[in-house]
């Protein structure tokens, strides 16, 4: 069985943070729950997050500031922006996907979550297995 991917959730909106969780969990993501930039920024700091998925407008460290943050630690690692009131183009953002609060399915937020996952892993290993055959040979002898 292969490890669970990690996500790494952020809402200071409780009911809005614990939809989301249930949502992730029953699809198989581990999920780290957060209702606060400065407490993710601190969870991802401790490694092992997969994908950051994140509201916009919280107090303190915002959505948009904290994607930032963590693209400055780790510039691979995929992120998901949402809000319900700040069109995308009224921000600038590094996140991957923004999506606008109640204008998105579950399943397409779940869809975006996968492609972005299958991003960040890359190519499936038995392309990248193939060798020159000089090389086998070197290993071989």
């Amino acid at each position: 069985m292969k490890p669970k991917k990690t996500i790494l959730c952020v809402d200071d909106n409780e009911q809005a943070l614990s939809i989301r969780k249930i949502l992730l969990e029953t699809r198989g993501y581990r999920v780290l729950a957060y209702n606060s930039g400065e407490q993710a920024l601190e969870a991802f700091r401790r490694g092992g997050v997969d994908l950051v998925l994140t509201d916009l407008t919280m107090p303190g460290v915002d959505g948009s500031r904290l994607i930032a943050e963590i693209k400055s630690l780790s510039p691979q690692t995929p992120a998901v922006l949402i809000s319900s009131r700040v069109k995308v183009y009224e921000r600038e953002t590094v996140a991957d996907v923004f999506l606008p609060k109640g204008m998105y399915e579950p399943a397409e937020l779940l869809e975006r979550i996968r492609l972005l996952l299958v991003r960040k892993r890359g190519p499936k290993r038995h392309g990248e297995l193939r060798r020159d055959p000089a090389d086998v040979e070197q290993i071989v002898a």
